[in-house]
């Protein structure tokens, strides 16, 4: 595979040349390893020339697998939105080939991880190397950093974007690298999911949790339960309005996940936080009091009723449905802040709902109060708020989420004056949101314990983009760093360099960031 490739590759090189001989441009020096990248690859290796970046450009990409054409398209349309270029994709415009960027799918050994990719840039061609298209798809994120904000005008008698030449080699830290949004609280549009998602996948990330069901409202049609939605989605924090996704729009909000290789997990909390279900169908109700719909923020007060039969009816319905319209491989139990549950009814329900999900194909995550029970190895426990949990589900085999609430969590403000958040795991400013290592956290979990890291954004103080763009921003983009950049990379001084440089793709995609003043932002 790697040979044909290469061979093809070497043709349209020699192509190129052989059309641009005489068009010989004289490039001013660059420097590769200057350029602000983020998350900041594993190696980057400067040559000081550049590649020019023009309407001559033509992408080529493997034709093994259809989807590394996909990538190439991904590529073209937004290198479009940024330069205006209509950049061609596995054809010759006009017949000739004076630049080119080549997708190719390699069986190289070097590139070690599913993620892995390599990017070779020369005055005439860039060669991205990857295994998996997922690879290609984390190279060409990079490429998109690459590609100046303007053109030079000088060189030639039509704009250059001048691209650093230069090798980078680069994967993934860790293989889980997720944001989680509240859709719960306040309920969130597909669209404005899909924007969330645009920016998480800019800057690699490749999970999305998506928090359905809670106190305040149930956001998923089951359409062998229609209450959850008719009844249990008509509330939320503070009144106003409501919503829910029907499973048509959950499935395009997968397929445009899929489309940028990032994974949703669904989650529905249980046996706590379930009080928009109880109020929809009140014999799931465990805590003993009448139910009545909810616009608070209390937590804990609610409970599925562990030890009746029809309650796990119920959820192998609920699961079974979601799980039919999931590619993914988890499926998120919840478990957190079940106060009114007893121990030993916490336990049982945690252990028959993970094997309902397994049933349904997919693999259990839960909040870590689920450590407390005897979960399967293959179950994945997101620490939160308890290192015991941690520690001890690791002992037993099970892989760890880290989403510590006091450096992960970005519902808490930034300061004692920002606009939006909470304050009951403290403040959490930019520099406190990148200071820290998922793999050193937690006192005795082995590195190798840990799945990846992940941001939680809890809706109670946001309703809208503006909102859930002001917490989240500029603070996920550090933690896309800590996900996927080796520990020696992961420098507060230099990050805050290149994240002052990102202002024009904040910009560009209207981000609604927060410009703390830890950070001497670019002026455009």
């Amino acid at each position: 595979m790697i040979y044909r490739s290469l061979v093809l590759f070497a043709a349209i090189v020699c192509l190129a040349a052989c059309q641009t001989e005489k068009k010989e441009i004289v490039f001013p020096k660059t420097d590769l390893t200057t350029v602000p990248l983020i998350p900041k690859p594993v190696k980057t290796i400067a040559t000081h020339s550049a590649f020019g970046l023009d309407s001559n450009t033509t992408i080529y990409t493997s034709t093994i697998d259809p989807k590394f054409e996909e990538v190439g398209k991904y590529l073209s349309e937004k290198i479009k939105g940024k330069t205006g270029l209509d950049i061609a994709v596995n054809a010759t415009p006009d017949g000739k080939v004076e630049r080119m960027i080549y997708i190719n799918q390699s069986d190289s050994l070097e590139l070690e991880s599913a993620e892995s990719y390599q990017l070779y840039i020369k005055k005439d061609s860039i060669l991205l190397n990857a295994k998996t298209v997922a690879g290609a798809f984390r190279g060409i994120q990079t490429l998109r950093q690459l590609i100046p904000q303007q053109s030079n005008d000088t060189l030639t008698d039509h704009p250059l974007w001048l691209i650093p030449t230069g090798k980078i080699l680069d994967a993934p830290k860790f293989a889980y690298r997720g944001a989680m949004l509240d859709v719960a609280r306040h309920f969130f549009t597909v669209d404005e999911v899909k924007k969330f998602m645009d920016i998480l996948a800019y800057y690699k990330y490749n999970t999305l949790h998506l928090h359905l069901t809670d106190d305040q409202g149930w956001r998923i049609e089951i359409k062998s339960w229609p209450k959850l939605t008719e009844i249990g989605a008509a509330t939320e924090v503070g009144g106003g309005k409501s919503g829910f996704f029907t499973q048509e729009d959950y499935k395009e909000l997968v397929r445009y996940a899929a489309e940028r290789h990032i994974t949703i997990v669904p989650e529905v909390d249980m046996p706590g936080h379930t009080n928009a279900a109880s109020v929809s169908y009140p014999f799931l109700n465990g805590n003993g009091k009448p139910v009545k719909p909810y616009s608070g923020t209390k937590v804990g007060f609610s409970t599925f009723d562990a030890q009746k039969d029809t309650v796990y009816s119920f959820l192998d319905d609920v699961i079974g449905e979601i799980a039919a319209i999931t590619p993914g491989p988890y499926f998120h139990i919840g478990g957190d802040e079940s106060h009114v549950t007893k121990k030993k009814d916490y336990i049982h329900f945690v252990e028959k709902v993970e094997k309902i999900v397994q049933k349904h194909g997919k693999r259990s995550i839960g909040w870590n109060e689920i450590a407390q029970a005897d979960i399967d190895s293959s179950t994945v426990v997101q620490l939160w708020n308890e290192p015991d949990h941690a520690t001890k589900a690791a002992k037993n085999g099970s892989k760890i989420l880290i989403s510590m609430a006091g450096k992960t969590y970005m519902d808490m403000k930034y300061d004692s004056i920002s606009e939006y958040g909470l304050t009951w795991a403290g403040l959490i400013p930019v520099d406190v949101a990148y200071n820290w290592l998922p793999e050193t956290l937690v006192e005795g979990l082995p590195v190798e314990s840990i799945l990846g890291i992940e941001a939680p954004l809890w809706s109670e103080t946001i309703d809208d983009s503006a909102g859930m763009e002001y917490l989240a921003f500029p603070r996920a983009i550090g933690h896309a760093e800590l996900g996927w950049s080796p520990t020696e990379h992961c420098d507060w001084e230099d990050y805050r360099k290149r994240l002052a440089q990102q202002v024009p793709y904040l910009n560009e995609m209207k981000i609604n960031y927060y410009p703390t003043k830890l950070v001497d932002w670019a002026k455009e």
